[in-house]
């Protein structure tokens, strides 16, 4: 399936001053597959080593980090030459071997010329200062595949040919936003984990088939996770971690007005209700990539950093689909786009996701005193206010008191109206399934 990182990829091999890479994401996002598509496109050969499967590896490590004697080794090791200069080494589950890691500064030191990715199972998790080759490597983060990827994957090809020339002044006719509306909520259902992508494009004719498929992955890859969290972090805090991710979906739906409310500690586990005795369950989860932060502001300022207060924020999951089978929505339930308030925290854990995979490093909102906009994000020099609704109604009083307080260059209102954009007033009205391509080119 084609990935956008692929794009991103490309420039990390043609820079001038390149290092090895670190490709890091969630489980089951596509880390290894898409280095091995970018190495068959790109490079003469690939050499794909994967220490937790071979942890002989390992043993090449040991002796020396010397760059050309670990090349010798690695050769050796598959009985096939690797040319330093045009074939791409992936190093997978580097977190199994820290001395493969380690190695990674004398490469770049030694062998700036030698092209090497590396990916792994929570490797944001096993990153430590010991062994982290600190200044001597590039980094990517992926995530699962945004709704455009999926558009993409389902072939609909008209719809994204559409959505490549989309700028300020364009139209979108009314057939296509209503085709590109009922297949946002088709990717609520999948969500971005490319194995559930797959399933629903080779089940896509018969819906029924393809959703109950889906599902099914999503709880199989939801029990994957658990079992990463029991195996990788300790029997206690293992247990805590686990009640957080499941609490997610629990506390998104205990809201009556439709928007995500403050991560509240004492509702996530028992007899625990301050920030200091869950802050390393929640960094796990975030060095996980398992969950999406958005930091709560009380002031619209730049840099919006110096106003973030540790404890107060709202949280989301990594992935839409994950978060529909952890919360038993079902599919019809979804399609039909009838589940009350939880559309909002559902509108806005979308809109989270794709603005996270869009080169949004960090997510805010802002609240001060009774009013909220959902998001704030910089642009340009600037700061845009997003409220997000999911329906219909988009009257905001929050953005309007917003605007009037900060006087912004424009503010969005993301629903599922179609799109317009209203200069006068300076307002964007941008369907949801255009989170991902904000901020819109004139």
């Amino acid at each position: 399936m084609k990935r956008k990182i692929i794009e991103q990829l490309l420039e990390w091999k043609l820079k001038i001053n390149r290092k090895p890479l670190i490709l890091k994401g969630a489980r089951q996002v596509g880390k290894t597959y898409i280095l091995k598509e970018f190495a068959q496109k790109h490079f003469v050969r690939c050499h794909y080593f994967n220490f937790e499967r071979s942890p002989r590896l390992c043993e090449y490590f040991e002796e020396n980090l010397d760059p050309k004697h670990i090349l010798e080794s690695l050769s050796f090791h598959q009985n096939q030459q690797i040319d330093s200069k045009h074939d791409l080494i992936i190093f997978d589950e580097i977190q199994a071997c820290p001395r493969a890691l380690t190695s990674l500064k004398y490469f770049y030191e030694e062998m700036p010329e030698v092209y090497i990715c590396c990916a792994g199972s929570l490797l944001g998790v096993y990153l430590g200062p010991v062994s982290y080759p600190v200044g001597k490597v590039d980094h990517l983060n992926m995530f699962p595949m945004t709704f455009y990827e999926f558009l993409i994957a389902s072939e609909n090809t008209m719809l994204v040919e559409l959505l490549d020339t989309l700028t300020l002044k364009s139209t979108i006719p009314t057939s296509a936003h209503e085709k590109l509306w009922e297949l946002l909520k088709h990717y609520f259902i999948t969500g971005g984990l490319p194995e559930a992508v797959q399933l629903y494009c080779d089940n896509k004719d018969n819906l029924f088939t393809a959703f109950s498929k889906v599902r099914e992955k999503q709880l199989d890859l939801i029990e994957d996770y658990f079992a990463d969290i029991a195996k990788h972090s300790g029997k206690i805090n293992a247990m805590h971690i686990n009640r957080l991710l499941r609490n997610i979906p629990e506390q998104l739906g205990e809201s009556q007005d439709g928007s995500a409310k403050k991560y509240r500690f004492k509702k996530a586990i028992p007899g625990i209700d301050r920030f200091s005795k869950l802050q390393d369950a929640i960094d796990w989860l975030d060095s996980a990539g398992l969950i999406l932060k958005t930091h709560i502001v009380n002031k619209s300022a730049q840099p919006l950093k110096a106003y973030v207060t540790e404890n107060t924020f709202k949280l989301y999951l990594f992935d839409v689909g994950i978060l529909g089978a952890l919360s038993d929505l079902e599919s019809k339930t979804l399609l039909s786009y009838d589940y009350g308030s939880f559309k909002g925290f559902y509108a806005e854990n979308f809109v989270a996701q794709e603005f996270k995979a869009h080169d949004f490093s960090n997510l805010f909102c802002w609240k001060e005193k009774t009013s909220e906009v959902e998001f704030l994000q910089p642009v340009k020099n600037t700061l845009i206010p997003i409220e997000v609704k999911s329906g219909w109604t988009t009257r905001s009083k929050s953005l309007w008191i917003y605007a009037e307080k900060y006087k912004p260059p424009y503010r969005v209102i993301m629903s599922a109206k179609p799109f317009q954009i209203d200069s006068e007033n300076k307002i964007q009205r941008l369907p949801l399934y255009l989170a991902g391509f904000f901020p819109l080119d004139e």
